[in-house]
């Protein structure tokens, strides 16, 4: 089996907090991607929102989309209310080929406030699980009839951000809610990535490679800050660059033959972290133990142009 090897803009320019990245036009993020080598990209807030002009775009660029963030409402307003947002998702993703649904519940969510502690994020009452489960569950049956699979996006400052939250996930959802294993979210949110992996292979839809840096997030986040200030800190960066064991997460994912995408994702500030080169560096170190842990698995590890 092989992976494809894409990359999240978020490096460039920080739909959470624009002024990361201000000024960054769609022309350098794609000409910086297709020139590093990535196969595709996730969508971001400057690139355009109506299907045929995101794919033309993608086409001219050279480059596939490898996913686009939906952050839901589910708990604020139903599945009935949040059943408009799902379908135009679903077709601009349909029109650009991606099979990959991408989805994070934001209720609440405190992620993108910069002057909200991290602490203050939503948390669900063991009772409102089954509920929440239950919706998922019905998105992922709809997505499914249209050929996307269901990648739930674990996340700081949501209702689903530590080990405890995903296993009540997990619990309260079939095997049709999938997940986006986001190596920096879950270093954060006490998540044991390789133990996810190996116990729950049939849930692994996704991938986002980030890395992190312990010190600057203990000093930010783990003393009351925002998760924008921890951003802005420096306690996110590429694989290669941080804490988090690599190695491991690319050894779980061989072994069960994983074929997805791999996603370099890394929101910095970009003046003190250049985008391209920090994906550049990225790339070339996770792709190193990837065709380690693929050769000794007997996996493939494609996508690179």
């Amino acid at each position: 089996m092989t992976v494809r090897w894409g990359v999240s803009p978020i490096g460039w320019v920080n739909d959470d907090l624009p002024s990361l990245g201000a000024g960054t036009t769609l022309d350098t993020i794609l000409g910086d991607a297709g020139a590093i080598g990535f196969a595709g990209i996730e969508r971001g807030g400057i690139f355009p929102a109506e299907p045929a002009a995101l794919a033309a775009r993608l086409d001219q660029a050279g480059l596939a989309l490898a996913g686009a963030w939906h952050g839901s409402s589910l708990l604020a307003h139903g599945l009935a209310g949040e059943s408009a947002a799902i379908e135009a998702q679903g077709t601009l993703l349909a029109a650009c080929g991606c099979d990959v649904f991408i989805l994070a519940e934001t209720s609440g969510a405190v992620h993108g406030q910069r002057h909200t502690p991290l602490r203050q994020r939503p948390r669900l009452a063991p009772g409102e699980w089954p509920a929440f489960g239950a919706m998922l569950n019905d998105i992922a049956t709809r997505l499914a009839d249209r050929g996307l699979r269901l990648a739930y996006h674990y996340h700081l400052g949501t209702v689903v951000e530590d080990a405890q939250d995903l296993a009540r996930l997990i619990d309260a959802t079939g095997e049709g809610v999938g997940l986006v294993i986001d190596t920096g979210h879950a270093r954060l949110g006490g998540i044991d990535v390789p133990a996810l992996i190996r116990e729950h292979p049939a849930r692994v839809v996704h991938v986002h490679a980030k890395d992190v840096r312990p010190a600057v997030a203990a000093e930010t986040i783990g003393q009351g800050a925002s998760f924008l200030d921890g951003v802005i800190a420096g306690m996110f960066t590429v694989p290669g660059d941080g804490a988090v064991d690599f190695a491991a997460v690319c050894a779980a994912l061989a072994a069960i033959d994983y074929a997805g995408w791999m996603v370099i994702e890394a929101e910095q500030d970009p003046a003190l972290a250049p985008p391209a080169a920090y994906a550049r560096a990225g790339l070339a170190h996770l792709r190193t133990l990837w065709l380690s842990a693929g050769a000794a698995a007997g996996v493939g590890a494609q996508g690179l142009k």
